[in-house]
């Protein structure tokens, strides 16, 4: 079993690695744990297969969290491996830090998360936790130092996201009012004026649903 293994099957779900690392003796982990694979939305093809299976058409609450236990429960069962969620808590387990240990992640300019690939974009549906102990990867590239006037730092309308933290309340009403309509439809604005995450294709469609539930 290799790396490459596992995530082209990940692959066949719409699912990246977008963190890997070597943990030691996390205690949030299953004993013995030796790698730990952080998977996440892998664009444009992800949404239309979560919104093709069961769990969007049954009508019953929470169907994207019911597709990513099914999905990712079953690649951790093909690999022998244990699936941890970021949901389900309290108390929930430490996703963020896992993927900044990783490197394959970074903090942004405006305390987003942040890839090379997915950009301001990136998330975790689950992950893979796995006693074997894989040789991982080189991290990809952090994007920020290189980019231009980094556009995230002054792309929201109301400046709710900042070096200095997320005024929720101002993003809310924003959002909620009438001039709120680009970031109901198309996602945070943040997120999109990121230059890394354009590779990325992530729907509107997606972002307009994860909006609706966040308000």
């Amino acid at each position: 079993m290799t790396w490459e293994e596992i995530a082209r099957a990940a692959a066949a779900h719409h699912l990246g690695v977008y963190a890997a690392l070597h943990p030691e003796a996390d205690p949030h982990l299953p004993q013995g744990t030796r790698t730990l694979l952080l998977l996440g939305p892998r664009e444009p093809g992800y949404w239309p297969a979560l919104t093709a299976g069961p769990e969007w058409r049954d009508g019953r609450p929470d169907p994207v969290d019911r597709w990513s236990l099914r999905v990712i429960g079953a690649l951790a069962e093909s690999f022998g491996a244990r699936a941890v969620f970021p949901f389900g808590g309290p108390p929930f387990l430490p996703f963020v830090s896992w993927a900044l240990a990783s490197s394959w992640v970074q903090s942004s300019p405006v305390n987003l998360l942040v890839h090379g690939e997915a950009g301001l974009w990136v998330s975790f549906r689950g992950a893979l936790a796995l006693r074997e102990r894989l040789a991982l990867p080189p991290p990809p590239a952090p994007p920020c130092p290189a980019c231009a006037g980094q556009p995230c730092r002054t792309a929201c309308p109301v400046a709710a996201l900042t070096p200095a933290g997320y005024d929720t309340a101002a993003c809310k009403a924003f959002v909620t009012g009438p001039e709120g309509h680009a970031c109901r439809t198309g996602g945070c604005q943040v997120r999109s004026a990121c230059p890394a995450g354009q590779r990325h294709g992530r729907l509107a469609a997606q972002s307009a649903y994860h909006m609706t539930q966040f308000l």
